[in-house]
């Protein structure tokens, strides 16, 4: 008889990240030796990883609701992170954030000013399209002149 999945699929973390994960913590730890991880040892390792996200989000989500908000920063989850007595996390965490942070603000940057030349494309293209001409057609009238 099989038994049942206690945990949806959705909710699983894919195993292969895990396994990955595992394997380079481990080797990082003892470089000189492969350790191989079996894979009861994997789900333990999913399953714990996947109840602290729980945890964690649970705690974030108090600490965000608390400040009358609806969505969950970066920021909550630090806090939450510190609530629930993991400071040796919250270091690492924080410059893992900020690099993401610095490299979506240069994301931002470059998609804002793609969006203004898209924009001034536009507006140049307008005033042509009402007399029925493009600027291109304009162009190419001076050139037969």
């Amino acid at each position: 008889m099989e038994t049942e999945k206690v945990v949806s699929e959705s909710e699983e973390l894919p195993k292969t990240i895990v396994r990955r994960v595992v394997k380079d913590k481990l080797h990082d730890c003892s470089p000189d030796t492969d350790i191989n991880v079996h894979k009861d040892a994997l789900v333990a390792f999913s399953e714990s990883a996947r109840i602290f996200i729980h945890y964690v989000s649970a705690t974030a989500n108090d600490i965000c609701k608390e400040s009358k908000r609806q969505t969950i920063n970066g920021d909550d989850v630090l806090k939450a992170i510190e609530e629930i007595d993991f400071p040796e996390l919250i270091g690492p965490l924080r410059a893992s954030l900020d690099e993401f942070r610095q490299k979506n603000a240069g994301k931002r940057v470059a998609a804002s000013k793609s969006k203004e030349e898209k924009k001034k494309q536009k507006v140049e293209e307008e005033p042509s399209e009402k007399s029925g001409k493009s600027k291109k057609d304009e162009g190419n009238k001076e050139n037969d002149d």
